[in-house]
């Protein structure tokens, strides 16, 4: 008997629109579905087993995803054509217009994914890389690759080890593998415009510029590790950074609108004292914050 996942989910207003098709490997388990899902429809889906999802169409504006809790509070993002899960992590959907979609879903056992990402990465970043979450909305090349895997689990053709080395190239495809060069056309699991634009308004709110990064994970629907990972691949830097730079960005306002004195600037933006914000302030700009002042007033 070949791989069976051990899968936990629940489902309301989704429906088979013709037979699941599936097929049982030495280490993974390949399943494809047809099915609808109303306006409204939810699901919920947790694995022990690290797994891929691959849209055959289009699903982003119809479909929502988060992995914090029932998508419809507010923090969701839209469900991407390919998605590659972590083992353990759960994650909940809901259609917000009725959809019909099919899709290829694999469940992979993850010694086995190890040992294939380790023998060219090495065991330390196989076990880094198969621990991240990946999307990805561009899947050209991929789809060719998940067609070929269909057919092999729809109508078998060729021995079982080329459908796992197709799984592979699948997983390989998504993850953020050492030594690739950055992308640049594709999503592979930034943020949204409209996601970064929550947090800026939060950010706003807040005033201290100082937010953790639960807290700011929590307002786009995020766990802290995915959010980490979301949140460098679309701006460059870490939460700390970013905040660090809008901060700085506040402070060189204040100073140009008031007669404030310096020390009570660095209050009202969340720095310790005078003597933190110079530092900050120097790291950022390459001088103090007095020198900052006098050039632009001279200029």
């Amino acid at each position: 008997m070949g791989f069976l996942p051990a899968m936990t989910s629940q489902t309301h207003g989704i429906s088979r629109t013709a037979p699941v098709r599936w097929r049982s490997f030495e280490a993974m388990c390949g399943v494809f579905w047809e099915a609808e899902g109303r306006a409204g429809a939810t699901g919920y889906y947790s694995s022990p087993d690290p797994r891929v999802m691959l849209f055959f169409n289009d699903v982003s504006d119809q479909i929502r995803l988060s992995d914090r809790g029932a998508a419809d509070q507010g923090h969701a993002r839209p469900l991407l054509r390919a998605l590659y899960v972590p083992a353990g992590m759960p994650i909940w959907t809901r259609f917000v217009a009725g959809h019909r979609f099919s899709h290829l879903d694999l469940h992979l056992h993850r010694s086995w994914l190890l040992a294939r990402l380790g023998a060219g990465l090495g065991a330390g970043d196989a076990m880094r890389v198969v621990s991240q979450p990946a999307e990805l909305q561009e899947v050209s090349a991929l789809a060719a690759i998940g067609a070929a895997l269909r057919q092999e689990i729809i109508a078998p053709e060729r021995h079982p080890i080329f459908a796992e080395s197709l799984a592979v190239a699948l997983v390989t495809g998504l993850l953020d593998m050492p030594g690739a060069p950055p992308p640049e056309t594709r999503h592979s699991g930034g943020l949204t415009p409209e996601q970064m634009r929550r947090l800026q308004r939060l950010l706003e709110e807040d005033g201290s510029g100082r937010l953790s990064t639960a807290a700011l994970a929590e307002a786009v629907g995020l766990s802290p590790g995915w959010f980490s990972q979301a949140f460098k691949k679309t701006t460059g830097k870490t939460p700390l950074q970013w905040q660090q730079e809008r901060r700085i960005a506040g402070v060189k306002r204040a100073l140009l609108a008031s007669e404030m004195m310096i020390a009570d600037v660095a209050m009202q933006f969340g720095f310790a004292d005078q003597a933190h914000l110079t530092r900050a302030f120097r790291r950022h700009e390459g001088t103090t914050p007095s020198a900052w002042l006098r050039a632009q007033r001279k200029g």
